[in-house]
């Protein structure tokens, strides 16, 4: 077990004066606390928080941090409480342990529930002070370095929540020995067998390339002497993790990966960078597309390096890293190698928050998000990404994930400047919406004021906080049609019962009649029926019951009242020169429904089509071809059929491809003209192959008629393509 002397000695080399009696004080009341626990190797617990404690020493992080580490688990495994830490230690001490503390024993309804929160308290407490965070990072690592003695599948669960978040985290604040760590002990409990043949392959290819490292650092060192230049060189075999990612990724074998090795130059000064980087281009040729320059860009976790691929001695593919000491420092150590501690009592959370715009973001829309696991699976996504920097009009750089949109930038901007989002100029040009950025784009958003959110754009959107606001905005305007509708099915149904709805609202009735069902709102309670999870028979036999107390309207009643309804209105309907019976559409056991026509295929009557239950938008009527059919809930789907259909155009497109020569749009439109179709819109597009394309959207009563025209089209001699288009 590692000794407290070792600690307080690692802790002595880089702090000036450092209170050693303070981390001597939590060893004693650590030990104290944990005495006769033990972990399931074997060994006292308290070898635990000394690890803990010793890693972040090796971090270099402050004595307050190393305190916290040796202190972290004394209050949800011992007796102790905050208030006492706080008494012993210190605010900033007690500060630090509370961040840290889990959670487990509050009740969630599942485990991903009791997960997902663990993480978020973590974030938030990483805002007050992002210590917190190393501290949790040092005690994940060192249950990874024991996680022998869990069973196989715990093993797994931890694992991949350590792979999925803990790392992503260890690389966002620039830990990338953590993270390099914590990656390859993911790999060796998910994928034993490929972490044992990497493992191997690694070795042996050590083993033989040992020789060829000494021969590249030789002959690198032999050009800084030369070049006069002060730096050193290292070289290295990746980490096995990255070595799976990359045969994962690129579809290899390990034989097939030839840049297994990584050499690192550490120079004096920025000029010294691009210095060795132009000579080493000089005498070995670097790979197309392999060149990242992080020193005029720094990564959001403040890493700066340039990064180059050249081909080497013997043809060998090397990846060579080039950067100065301090940004060797900041690359080892992350964040650590920014603490400025030395300052009693300052935690600088200001300034962190102001250094990591990351984590701003994070917390900025965790607010929004109630469910805590759609707060996971955006945090996922916004730790997981490779980033991309661009450029405001006014020369600030944004960071974005790879394959972020001008949507996500401008939700980075600000929330109201993606709302009003309109189009964006990437590099002066107008460009769609859903163009993915590259390093280096100037992008500028054009904003109007009565533009609203597209659902169509969480299609393309990368980052989590534009995901976030564009599902808050439908679902605000969701439910305001879901009470629209439900006032409008009320007001409909009660009009047969006998009951006035209009009236009963007036009179308060209403208010009561939601707490009969315990919602804390009428438009709670009108949301409920517009999204079909309540009927409005149901709460209007309640609202009668109310109305005449002492008396029920029963079902059959009910009944009765709704066919003497539809009796006496049935000669009106017999008179009517338009049948406006479900405006032509009939649904299979349900009456008197709102419906719309989808878009993505505008279904036609005579066509067979399918109906799908849409929150706060009635149904929603598809061909039953429509390609949107697949990511339906099946539960949602119901029957629907043409009926007594109403005599009037329906849209629909088409697609003509034929020769271009005058003359051949005029043909076109005669044949819509004499089958008495009209033409709502249209587009004309000349070819460099000679053919032209036209595509129009058309108004036509019925499916015979579209194929009626489209079959007469085909029959022009210059017509290659004459097609319906969904």
């Amino acid at each position: 077990m590692i000794r407290i002397n070792e600690i307080t000695e690692k802790v002595a080399t880089y702090i000036d004066k450092p209170d050693l009696e303070l981390i001597q004080k939590a060893y004693i009341f650590t030990a104290q606390a944990h005495l006769g626990q033990t972990r399931l190797s074997g060994e006292p617990y308290l070898s635990h928080p000394m690890s803990v404690a010793s890693i972040l020493a090796d971090m270099k992080l402050d004595e307050a941090t190393v305190t916290a580490g040796l202190l972290h688990d004394t209050v949800e495994d011992t007796r102790t409480t905050i208030d006492e830490i706080e008494e012993l230690f210190g605010e900033e001490v007690a500060d630090i342990v509370d961040g840290v503390t889990k959670i487990s024993k509050m009740q969630f309804e599942s485990k991903a529930v009791a997960q997902a929160e663990n993480i978020r308290k973590m974030i938030l407490a990483m805002a007050e002070d992002i210590r917190v965070l190393m501290v949790k990072l040092a005690d994940r690592l060192h249950n990874m370095r024991t996680l022998d003695f869990q069973p196989s599948l715990k093993q797994r669960l931890i694992s991949q929540e350590t792979l999925e978040i803990y790392a992503p985290l260890a690389n966002r604040l620039g830990l990338h020995r953590t993270k390099r760590e914590l990656e390859d002990l993911c790999l060796k409990y998910l994928k034993p067998d490929v972490f044992e043949q990497i493992d191997q392959g690694v070795a042996s290819h050590h083993t033989s390339g040992q020789a060829y490292i000494d021969k590249v650092t030789g002959l690198i060192n032999e050009m800084l002497k030369a070049n006069e230049i002060k730096g050193r060189v290292a070289g290295r075999t990746k980490h096995r993790y990255s070595i799976y990612n990359k045969m994962l990724q690129q579809n290899l074998g390990l034989d097939q990966i030839f840049d297994l090795i990584a050499f690192r130059i550490i120079v004096g000064s920025l000029k010294d960078c691009y210095a060795v980087l132009g000579l080493i281009h000089s005498i070995w040729k670097p790979v197309t597309g392999r060149f990242k320059d992080y020193i005029s860009i720094p990564k959001a976790n403040m890493y700066q390096s340039v990064h180059t691929t050249v081909i080497g001695p013997d043809g060998e593919r090397i990846e060579i890293q080039i950067r100065t000491e301090e940004m060797n420092r900041v690359a080892e150590y992350g964040v650590a190698a920014h603490w400025q501690y030395k300052e009693k009592g300052k935690k600088g959370s200001n300034r962190d928050a102001e250094r990591f715009t990351w984590l701003r973001q994070i917390l900025d829309w965790q607010r929004d998000l109630q469910d805590p696991r759609e707060f996971m699976a955006s945090l996922r996504i916004d730790l997981f990404q490779d980033e991309v920097y661009v450029f405001t009009p006014r020369g600030d750089i944004k960071e974005l994930p790879e394959g972020a949109t001008p949507v996500d930038f401008a939700y980075a901007v600000h929330s109201k400047v993606g709302d009003q989002c309109a189009g964006a100029k990437v590099n002066g040009r107008l460009v769609p919406l859903g163009t993915p950025l590259k390093n280096g784009d100037r992008v500028e958003i054009i904003t109007d004021s009565h533009r609203n959110p597209s659902r169509d754009w969480l299609k393309f959107v990368k980052t989590a906080r534009a995901k976030t606001r564009i599902k808050q905005y439908i679902r605000t305007e969701e439910r305001a049609r879901s009470i629209a509708l439900a006032k409008e099915m009320l007001e409909k149904e009660g009009r047969k019962l006998g009951v006035n709805y209009t009236k009963a609202l007036k009179d308060g009735l209403i208010h009561k009649l939601a707490e009969e069902f315990s919602f804390p709102s009428v438009d709670e309670l009108l949301s409920q029926v517009g999204y079909a999870r309540l009927t409005p028979r149901k709460v209007l036999q309640k609202l009668y019951a109310m109305l005449h107390p002492g008396e029920k309207l029963t079902e059959k009643q009910a009944d009765e009242r709704k066919a003497a309804d539809a009796a006496q209105s049935e000669e009106a309907a017999k008179s009517a020169k338009t049948v406006k019976k479900s405006e032509g559409i009939k649904l299979s056991g349900v009456d008197d429904v709102l419906f719309r026509f989808a878009s993505c295929c505008n279904p036609l009557p005579g066509e067979p089509i399918v109906g799908y239950i849409t929150r706060g938008r009635g149904v929603t009527i598809h061909s039953l071809d429509c390609t949107n059919i697949k990511g339906f809930e099946t539960d949602r789907v119901i029957s629907v059929s043409w009926e007594g259909v109403e005599d009037k155009p329906y849209p629909a497109k088409m697609r003509i491809v034929c020769r271009n020569f005058k003359g051949a749009l005029r043909q076109v439109t005669a044949i819509l003209t004499s089958d008495d179709v009209n033409i709502q819109s249209g587009s004309f597009q000349s070819n460099v192959d000679g053919n032209a394309v036209m595509e129009f959207t058309v108004e036509v009563k019925d499916l015979a008629q579209l194929y009626g025209v489209l079959d007469k089209i085909r029959l022009v001699e210059s017509v290659t393509e004459a097609v319906r288009v969904s």
